[in-house]
């Protein structure tokens, strides 16, 4: 028997497992993406490893960078 009222929706999920998806499929492609930091800096590679906390970006010419995801503002695939 559901005690949410008629009408109401209930509450969101705290996890929905989407970000993990989506990483991971970034990851499988080797899709090219563009990172906006929180300060305003940008960064192109690829996502090579991800966590809870943070992803490893593998970048051509360039050294790797392990990046916070607090740190992050958004995340774009590359065309």
């Amino acid at each position: 028997m559901s005690t949410q009222p008629v009408g109401k929706a209930g509450r969101a999920p705290e996890q929905t497992f989407e970000e993990a998806r989506y990483l991971k499929r970034l990851i499988e492609n080797a899709t090219p993406v563009r990172v906006k930091m929180e300060d305003g800096e940008e960064v192109v590679g690829t996502i090579e490893y991800y966590d809870q906390s943070f992803i490893r970006l593998t970048r051509a010419g360039e050294p790797n960078l392990f990046i916070f995801k607090h740190d992050i503002k958004y995340l774009q695939e590359e065309a």
